[in-house]
């Protein structure tokens, strides 16, 4: 008898739990499944939703982009405005490098000049607009000690002397100008002769009385000779670039090519006296 009953309790403990388990199966079935009004309608609408965003993404690009172009230009105008200001810096440092060079070269020719002799600098603030007389303006004059008939030069050469003086300016007559006249020798021979200035709008020279006997060649070295009161000697006038001789042939005439730029001329030395 207890085994029967053993038997029937475990039966019934058995089909308790099938029950349980054809009552979960019959509940998830029904909460996966969709009613069939519902499924159709998710069915209809889905071209329709699909639609829908289509258009309204189209819609937001469509708002967007304007908003997005003005955007664009601000950033545009902004690094187009940037890059201009660094144009400007990039010149302005340009400039200064330039103009450090030029004082750097004018420092070490302030400090070792080719001779015996003080030098002071001045600033060129005025230029002869005529084509003829060759002159241009100092910054400095009497009080600083200028006086006429003082040498100007720069780094690569002579560049005239000073030929009017006021209390704070000086006019300087170039050596291309057709008055000026400079003694002179050929540095690698020593012959003698005088550089005069000329008309040609280049600024060449022109060397005279070279004597004959001489050799005269391109790229030959012409200094100042020392001879009377003006300019010391030593100084670089420029390079022969040809000779040949004179009409009467007793003398060479050579033309010579100043190795300075007088159309840029903007800081120069002016000899004011003997070193001591």
């Amino acid at each position: 008898m207890p085994r029967r009953g053993a038997g029937k309790k475990l039966f019934f403990v058995l089909l308790l739990i099938l029950a349980v388990f054809l009552v979960m199966k019959n509940t998830g079935l029904k909460e996966a499944a969709m009613p069939p009004l519902e499924g159709a309608w998710r069915d209809v609408s889905a071209p329709v939703q699909k639609v829908c965003v289509s258009v309204t993404r189209w819609l937001e690009n469509v708002l967007a982009r304007p908003f997005a172009l003005i955007n664009a230009s601000r950033q545009n105008e902004q690094l187009t405005r940037e890059v201009a200001e660094l144009k400007a810096r990039l010149q302005e440092l340009e400039e200064y490098r330039l103009e450090n060079e030029r004082l750097k070269k004018l420092l070490d020719l302030q400090t070792r000049p080719p001779g015996n002799f003080k030098v002071t600098a001045a600033t060129v603030v005025g230029r002869d607009p005529g084509n003829w007389f060759k002159t241009i303006t100092l910054d400095k004059g009497s009080r600083q000690g200028v006086q006429v008939n003082m040498p100007v030069l720069v780094p690569e050469g002579l560049v005239g002397r000073v030929v009017e003086v006021s209390a704070n300016t000086a006019q300087v007559m170039l050596i291309t100008d057709p008055r000026s006249a400079v003694s002179s020798l050929i540095q690698e021979n020593r012959s003698p002769g005088i550089v005069e200035g000329t008309a040609d709008p280049s600024g060449r020279l022109r060397m005279i009385h070279i004597p004959y006997d001489v050799f005269v060649r391109k790229g030959q070295v012409v200094i100042t000779s020392g001879l009377g009161s003006l300019f010391p000697k030593g100084i670089v006038i420029g390079q022969i670039l040809e000779a040949k001789k004179d009409p009467t042939g007793l003398f060479y005439n050579a033309t010579i090519q100043s190795l300075v730029d007088f159309n840029r001329l903007e800081e120069v030395l002016i000899v004011t006296g003997t070193a001591e």
